[in-house]
Order: structure tokens, then C-alpha cells, then sequence
């Protein structure tokens, strides 16, 4: 944890797919202030018709952001990572302004195992890192 997850509607070269994972990580460790090695990035390449945003009249192609983090981060930290990383999957991805929306799950530490701790995770902290 934290797990980022990506649907998209195009598919992308493993080299554009690894520098996606890359900047989100270094944007996400600086501004949620937590080690880069706990971040694990998903994308997943849903192909033409995937994903669709309804509203008035036709529904339009979307992509969407799954954020499953450890709570404690204020609404307005969120708000400047959820900025950040429409920028950065704009830029990388090419996606179109407004196709990107994003939603967070928060959770307990004790509700995730890393391997590499050999143990559950402790809750966030303002001191970490």
C-alpha cells in the first residue's frame, strides 16, 4: 500500500507504462510523504469502448484512478496528489482534459502486507519516510 490503479482505453508501450509507474511513485512519495518502495502502480489497458463516462446525451470515453492508501492525509493533500497525477497521466498518457477522474480508499496500516517488511504495516505518520 498504497496501490494505484489505472484503467485506460488505448494500450501503451512497456517503456511509456514504466515511466507512468516511475513518476507516479516520485510524485506520490513526495507529496503523501512515504516511502517510494510501498508504492505499487496497475495499469490496465481495457482497450476501445472500456471505459464510458455517462452524462447528458452519449456516454464518452473515460479512464479512472483507483487510490487504495493508508488514512491520515488531509482532504487538501489529496486534492494537490490528485492534481499532480491528472497532469502527469495527461502528459504521458496523452489523455484528454476532464477524461481522468480519481478516487482514494483509505485504510489501516494493519490492513496491508508488504513482503519485503516481513510484517503488516504500520499507519501513516506525519514523520515517516
Amino acid at each position: 500500500m498504497p496501490y494505484i490503479q489505472i484503467e485506460v482505453t488505448k494500450n501503451y508501450p512497456a517503456e511509456t507504462k514504466k515511466q507512468l509507474a516511475k513518476a507516479i511513485g516520485e510524485v506520490y512519495s513526495k507529496i503523501m510523504q512515504a516511502s517510494v518502495k510501498r508504492i505499487t502502480v496497475t495499469i490496465r489497458e481495457l482497450g476501445e469502448g472500456g471505459i464510458w463516462r455517462c452524462g447528458e446525451g452519449d456516454p464518452t470515453p473515460a479512464a479512472i484512478m483507483m487510490c487504495d492508501i493508508r488514512e491520515g492525509r488531509t482532504k487538501e493533500t489529496r486534492e494537490i496528489l490528485s492534481e499532480k497525477l491528472v497532469e502527469i497521466c495527461n502528459e504521458i498518457l496523452e489523455l484528454e482534459v476532464n477524461q481522468l477522474n480519481i478516487e482514494f480508499t483509505q485504510h489501516s496500516g494493519d490492513e496491508m502486507y508488504h513482503q519485503w517488511m516481513g510484517r503488516l504495516s504500520t499507519d501513516w505518520s506525519a514523520d515517516e519516510q
